[in-house]
């Protein structure tokens, strides 16, 4: 399979783990519409991730870095299909932040990790509903605040995303 050392993995994996500099190499699992799939490590650090790119952010005109949705599988921990947002951003800690998809609306916590905000559920609970209504959905529209006090909107495409996820499940066996 390809190697993927980009910035776009690099990002990625900082996020989760470790700052760019230290992250590891992913292999490209695969493109699936508007999702990518990816794992990282072997063992004990193997992670897999599915992540897309919104299909339109506001405001437009605001100064970002790389926005992503992402879903997670953590083997070693066994933490199954964990969302991420990716804001792009220094986030406004313990501002709002939520996805929704549908009529479904879910709550999510901010912490900013170098100068990035990302954000995670809130109820732990509502991950197997989350990923369901994001099987079931069209788009999902991700919300936050930035340290400045900026409302973004980001839209995601969810077409492509059961294939990713079931890729990145059958690679790192969840």
């Amino acid at each position: 399979m390809k190697k993927v050392t980009g910035l776009l993995a690099a990002f990625a994996l900082g996020a989760v783990f470790a700052p760019p500099a230290v992250a590891q190499p992913a292999t490209l699992l695969g493109v699936f519409s508007n999702w990518t799939a990816y794992s990282s490590g072997s063992g004990a650090s193997q992670t897999c991730y599915a992540l897309s790119k919104p299909r339109a952010v506001q405001p437009r005109t605001a100064k970002r870095g790389p926005i992503y949705l992402m879903v997670s599988d953590w083997p070693a921990r066994k933490v199954k299909a964990e969302p991420q947002i990716i804001y792009g951003y220094p986030a406004k800690e313990g501002g709002a932040a939520s996805l929704g998809i549908g009529s479904d609306k879910f709550t999510f916590f901010i912490r900013n990790t170098d100068k990035e905000g990302s954000a995670w559920l809130t109820a732990l609970a509502d991950n197997t509903r989350l990923v369901a209504a994001m099987q079931g959905g069209v788009s999902a529209v991700a919300r936050g605040i930035s340290q400045r006090g900026t409302n973004t909107v980001d839209t995601y495409s969810l077409a492509g995303f059961n294939d990713a996820l079931a890729k990145i499940h059958a690679t790192c066996g969840m």
